[in-house]
């Protein structure tokens, strides 16, 4: 539950607070440009060193709860309450798009490593 709502909930909302932040000093058209890319650096972060896991269906879990956060939070506290004309554009579909693939990325990668590892301690 702390992998999937707890992380899910905090990566959604350095991005909500980074957007805020940097609406004030740049354009709304290059906002979601520029917060992705920090957002996919903590993002991998959180999924390498804070998530301890190696099941696969526990990234796939963690992938399908931030996804549905990001896109639920993104619609009550964004959509509502500002109610931009045009929020839903390539950016934020990109943002919904890696929000599920980085964590079944790293649910493959590590569960490659551990794989990798019980073999090599079989051996």
């Amino acid at each position: 539950m702390k992998d999937a709502l707890g992380w899910g909930f905090i990566l959604w909302f350095i991005g909500y607070v980074l957007g805020i932040v940097l609406f004030a000093f740049v354009s709304p058209a290059v906002l979601g440009w520029i917060i992705m890319p920090i957002g996919i650096i903590i993002t991998l972060w959180v999924l390498f060193k804070k998530i301890k896991s190696d099941s696969f269906q526990h990234y796939v879990i963690i992938a399908i709860a931030w996804t549905l956060i990001a896109i639920v939070f993104d619609y009550l506290f964004l959509v509502l309450i500002f109610k931009p004309t045009d929020y839903y554009k390539l950016d934020v579909y990109l943002y919904y798009g890696l929000t599920f693939v980085l964590p079944i990325i790293a649910g493959l990668k590590k569960k490659s490593l551990a794989d990798k590892s019980r073999l090599n301690q079989a051996i």
